[in-house]
């Protein structure tokens, strides 16, 4: 099944409707597909797998240092 068609079953359902059995049971499960991630993937999904970096360090540390906080260090 193109992914025209795919597009088609999964927004209009009168389309969806006059399928066959076997061209619904082409249609994938999800509308975007199968999607798997690997555990590399995962792990770099949060985008901090090495330190953070910034382009001015001075005035990274006063914003750390000054901004009100709701607990005491």
């Amino acid at each position: 099944m193109s992914p025209t068609h795919v597009i088609r079953a999964w927004r209009d359902p009168e389309y969806r409707s006059t399928l066959s059995g076997e061209q619904l049971a082409e249609l994938p499960s999800n509308p975007a597909g199968l999607i798997e991630l690997s555990d590399n993937d995962l792990a770099s999904a949060g985008g901090l797998n090495s330190a953070a970096i910034t382009v001015n360090p001075p005035c990274s540390q006063w914003t750390f240092h000054n901004i009100p906080r709701c607990c005491p260090v």
